[in-house]
């Protein structure tokens, strides 16, 4: 088990620590822990990242990434999905995918655990807003709602299932209503 210190550090100390499972973020010069991932959690995270995939990968537009360490303007912090245009996956010198990503990611996607801290991850969501992201959801499966933040705009709930949820303008024509995204939630739909 890796100790989290409980000191105020600066951000290069704490990309000197090793990872921890599950991941932490470095936030305002704390180490803050992500809670464990669970069933709902685990099965949203999943299902979303593979069908924005199939809409967006294929044609080299964007592409989700689960549980990606971005760390930019003063934070690092781990977004549940991270998705980034095409063009701004960093690269290493062989033309591979970077280890590091050093900025903001195009959409970012938190899916609240049972004991989460709501205010922290809607303080990484509106941190990444600040930053350039284009726009963060909040999804919650307890409540079964979709808080969405589209950049520069009030934050809005979506909770009824016909309701179709907001995406970035680079995901085109891709419609997900409430109803589909919390469905995957029952294997009988599936």
């Amino acid at each position: 088990m890796v100790q989290i210190p409980t000191k105020e550090l600066t951000l290069a100390e704490f990309l000197d620590l090793p990872e921890t499972q599950p991941a932490s973020e470095y936030i305002n010069g704390q180490v803050i822990q992500k809670p464990m991932p669970q069933g709902k959690h685990s099965t949203i995270q999943g299902e979303l990242i593979t069908t924005v995939n199939a809409e967006v990968k294929p044609q080299r537009i964007a592409w989700a990434f689960p549980e990606l360490r971005c760390t930019f303007a003063g934070r690092s912090v781990v977004p549940d999905i991270a998705v980034f245009t095409w063009n701004r996956i960093p690269l290493d010198e062989q033309g591979d995918i970077a280890n590091v990503f050093a900025t903001p990611p195009d959409w970012t996607i938190e899916i609240l655990s049972p004991d989460q801290s709501q205010t922290k991850v809607i303080s990484n969501i509106l941190h990444c807003l600040n930053a350039g992201c284009q726009m963060g959801w909040l999804i919650d499966p307890t409540e079964k709602s979709v808080l969405a933040y589209p950049a520069n705009q009030q934050p809005r709930i979506f909770q009824e299932p016909d309701q179709v949820l907001p995406t970035p303008e680079f995901m085109g024509d891709f419609k997900l209503s409430v109803g589909e995204l919390f469905g995957w939630l029952k294997p009988s739909n599936i």
